[in-house]
């Protein structure tokens, strides 16, 4: 099997702990890690003996001119993303990018511009779609036991205060780029990347170390869709189901590890007509409006996470483009949608950055 060489651009959390950890592993039978790109010494020096066959770079643009170089992995800061895919799509690199693709609907289509002026490859690492409770999830939705969708409803987050990079409006921080791509990107998924979607927003930083939003309540819907649901929250330290999903027929909830199913068949329901005469109890006293539904329940358990099947699968998706010609699943148009909606959001609730805390 032929394999693919693979640059890493950056070993922070995800370059090292997320793409590294994958090259490493023993699901990786199709990519090689080649180089590695740090701009801290401490970072490089690990990097060396993590990658032993790797050159191990300060700089990106020390890669510019490399030939044996299939694919670079831009794991930088957040407010890097564009500029830098941008730069390497121009230099004749193919790209997989980590979320958020960019930091404006305008910089991601600059970044898909260039792919195209280039003929190279754009891709942003949306591995959730890949998660293995999400596929189940739309497995369940498709077979119709449950009816039409209702009611969409993602929680995402807990409790937790950080200091870090990611609560800096500056560097294209905040819950709604760090961990809102996960959401959304489920979200548009289950509206088949519909366009005319509406957007009811809220989103604020109660972080005393940060300016960037660390409480996100997001409301989506489109024409003949359902009404999805998200909240990515900061401050909710009792643990939830990661969705909850009301059907016209039964229900679901879900999370990583397990989902649940209950609902009934319509077939076998008992029948009913419409009527505004007042219900009434064989005694003549009033009746309330119920009936007894033969519900079927199932614990189905789920194995994998989107950080270990999920990447499997993207990085197949990837590999299976690149040398097999095989059209993507996750593109760079869906993200683009995403972004429109980032930059509403944002818009909806504009926040202002801590002078103290300007780079």
């Amino acid at each position: 099997m032929k394999k693919l060489n693979v640059a890493i651009i950056g070993q922070g959390r995800s370059g090292r702990d997320i793409h590294g950890n994958f090259f490493k592993s023993e699901d990786n039978t199709k990519y090689n890690v080649v180089a590695v790109v740090d701009e801290l010494e401490a970072r490089r020096n690990r990097a060396k003996e993590e990658f032993p066959n790797a050159t191990i770079h300060a700089s990106y643009t020390e890669l510019f001119g490399r030939d044996d170089i299939d694919l670079v992995v831009n794991s930088t800061f957040s407010q890097q993303h564009a500029e830098i895919s941008i730069d390497l799509l121009n230099h004749g690199f193919n790209v997989v990018c980590e979320k958020p693709m960019a930091k404006t609907y305008e910089d991601g289509c600059r970044m898909v511009n260039a792919a195209e002026k280039n003929g190279k490859m754009l891709n942003i690492f949306q591995q959730s779609r890949f998660a293995p409770f999400f596929v189940k999830i739309k497995e369940i939705l498709a077979s119709g036991i449950l009816g039409e969708v209702i009611d969409v409803q993602s929680n995402y987050g807990g409790f937790s205060r950080r200091w870090d990079w990611q609560t800096s409006l500056d560097h294209a921080a905040g819950n709604v780029r760090n961990t809102g791509p996960h959401p959304l990107d489920h979200a548009l998924d289950l509206f088949g990347f519909c366009d005319d979607i509406s957007v009811f927003s809220k989103i604020a930083c109660y972080n005393e170390f940060g300016d960037a939003e660390d409480y996100v309540k997001i409301i989506l819907t489109a024409p003949g869709k359902h009404l999805s649901e998200i909240t990515i929250s900061s401050y909710n330290g009792y643990g939830q189901p990661t969705y909850v999903i009301s059907c016209k027929n039964g229900c679901l909830k879900a999370n990583a590890n397990e989902i649940e199913i209950k609902y009934f068949d319509p077939k076998t329901a008992p029948e009913h007509k419409h009527t505004v005469t007042p219900l009434e109890k064989e005694d003549g006293t009033p009746a309330y409006c119920s009936e007894t539904l033969d519900w079927k329940t199932e614990t189905i358990p789920v194995e994998g996470t989107a950080f270990n099947k999920g990447s499997l699968e993207y990085y197949n998706m990837i590999y299976d483009y690149l040398v097999n010609g095989k059209e993507m699943v996750i593109t760079p148009y869906q993200v683009l949608k995403q972004l429109k909606i980032i930059d509403l959001i944002h818009a909806q609730n504009p926040l202002t950055i801590k002078p103290e805390l300007r780079k």
